[in-house]
């Protein structure tokens, strides 16, 4: 067993493989995640993000590769791990026709805590639940359940949070509510990976790993990101966009192009190429051109139009 104070990190995972029947879902995957940093987990659907999760808190066994969660060996001592790890899943996993309490008591119990009431009522306090404490489960709101799950995994005080999508179908008011609460925790050093397709949340994450079918792409801060994949960015305003775009598939330096309200960004790894395509496909139209500056979501778009779907070919 390790040591548990030993490492900076809380995840120190290398070369994780995992396979099911003849598809490879994560292919040599390795991560490093500092005590008290919000670390998010960002790609497609279907690209392995919760395998990889459930790989690096000892839910899952992995084919290959080897680590450490919060010092220990995630194939020697998965039960140390889970006993220290809060993790919330895509799919609200309580029991409807249970109070808000009631549940809160349900998996204090499962962690055989000594002191159940007062660990319940203090995660009550702590989000904002005690005014619903009788209220069932099942009537509750996306965002009320995410507080639920959230006070749920936190009952038992663990030093990482796994959280696998926990915003998804939720106001963006309840999105903001929860990652203040997350920076909140990541201030008393609760470490939290967390997967998430918004890319405003991915921003509020102090490094990002980007995994696209299994293999990962990226991973760094995300201006380390942005500045590694050496893209150039274009906002065309003004004139027929949508025919603007069509104009310019396949032509040179342009790798993409998104609409983003009354502006098109046209993406590209060559900026002069790019800005004289532009110009070339503009000229004559009322339509305007600027550069501008390369968002996270061009990056990631560009990433996983890189990337091959695992599951498209016939094994």
């Amino acid at each position: 067993m390790s040591d548990p104070a030993a490492s900076a990190y809380s995840i120190d995972v290398h070369g994780l493989s995992k396979s099911f029947g003849p598809k490879r879902v994560v292919d040599d995957v390795s991560l490093q995640v500092r005590r008290g940093e919000i670390f998010g987990f960002l790609g497609p659907n279907g690209s392995g993000k919760t395998t990889t999760i459930r790989m690096m808190c000892g839910l899952l066994t992995p084919d290959a590769g080897s680590g450490t969660c919060l010092g220990f060996d995630i194939r020697k001592d998965p039960g140390e791990i889970k006993r220290r790890v809060g993790y919330m899943t895509q799919k609200f996993s309580f029991w409807d026709d249970l109070s808000i309490r009631e549940n809160l008591d349900f998996v204090a119990r499962l962690y055989e805590m000594p002191a159940r009431k007062q660990a319940v009522g203090a995660a009550l306090e702590g989000l904002g639940l005690a005014s619903r404490a009788k209220q069932l489960a099942g009537a509750l709101s996306g965002g009320w359940k995410q507080r639920l799950a959230l006070a749920a995994c936190m009952l038992h005080e663990p030093e990482l949070l796994l959280l696998d999508e926990p915003t998804a179908g939720v106001d963006p008011k309840a999105r903001r509510d929860f990652w203040d609460e997350l920076h909140r925790l990541a201030a008393r050093g609760v470490s939290v990976l967390v997967s998430t397709h918004y890319m405003d949340e991915a921003e509020r994450c102090h490094k990002l790993a980007y995994i696209a079918y299994g293999r990962l792409m990226a991973q760094g801060t995300a201006d380390e990101i942005v500045g590694a994949q050496g893209l150039s960015t274009f906002g065309v305003v003004g004139g027929d966009l949508d025919a603007v775009s069509r104009a310019l598939v396949g032509q040179p330096g342009v790798d993409q192009t998104a609409v983003f309200g009354s502006t098109l960004h046209v993406t590209g790894r060559d900026a002069r190429a790019l800005e004289a395509t532009l110009r070339r496909v503009t000229a004559g139209t009322p339509s305007q051109i600027t550069a501008a500056e390369v968002s996270l979501e061009d990056v990631f778009i560009h990433l996983m139009s890189r990337s091959q779907d695992n599951y498209g070919a016939a094994s």
